[in-house]
């Protein structure tokens, strides 16, 4: 009977002991994978903006869809110009006054176009496949571009975003709920990753610098 019950006694102590093991390892692994979920993640968004930014430098607004977005890396140019001071003649305040007086101005000339891709993106080909959320069986970012306006001006607004959920899929379901609360200045706050706004006039990422610049 001494036995039975030291062999018991040692069962739930190997029990006690793999529950602590799992109270503290289940955490530390977790963390791991979604550092290097939310990194991959993150160089994408970065990826978005940049060609968000280049869409609307040529095209005065945001893309809202990806197609449009990805059509435009792949085809559109970039227009180099060149400025430079003049300066001619004012013939009316002559006429008026007898006397010269020359008006200064700047020109801008075209010189020549660039390709966005190439600035961008040089020689890969990643962007094709930017509305893909890594890590994830080809889910996709969700994606809006419009306006606000400021000041009576509208200004153009773009938000792409992912769920934490969708990145952590697979994960410890209640380490996944404590991510989606987190609020902190070393991690990303709210239950989603993303970079813009569609409320404010906004082109930075909400992810700490850990993971690299959020406004570049």
């Amino acid at each position: 009977m001494k036995l039975v019950i030291q062999l018991l006694l040692w069962i739930v102590i190997g029990f006690l002991g793999y529950l602590t093991f799992n109270a503290v390892y289940e955490p530390i692994q977790f963390d791991k994978q979604k550092e290097i979920r939310y990194q991959k993640v993150i160089d994408r968004l970065k990826d978005i903006r940049k060609a968000e930014l280049a869409y609307k430098e040529v095209t005065g607004r945001f893309a809202g869809n990806f197609e449009s977005l990805i059509t435009f890396v792949d085809t559109a140019d970039f227009t180099i110009t060149q400025r430079r001071d003049t300066s001619y003649l004012d013939k009316e305040y002559q006429k008026t006054y007898g006397v010269d007086k020359m008006i200064q101005d700047v020109v801008v000339d075209t010189i020549g176009t660039y390709p966005v891709k190439d600035s961008i993106f040089k020689e890969s080909d990643r962007y094709k496949k930017m509305m893909y959320v890594p890590t994830t069986d080809k889910k996709k970012f969700d994606i809006d571009a419009g306006s606000i306006t400021k000041n009576e001006t509208k200004i153009a607004v773009f938000e792409v975003k992912v769920p934490k959920r969708v990145i952590l899929e697979g994960l410890d379901e209640d380490l996944i709920a404590q991510e989606e609360q987190v609020i902190s200045v070393d991690g990303v706050n709210g239950k989603y990753i993303r970079v813009g706004s569609m409320n404010e006039i906004n082109t930075s990422g909400n992810w700490p610098k850990v993971y690299g610049a959020n406004d570049e």
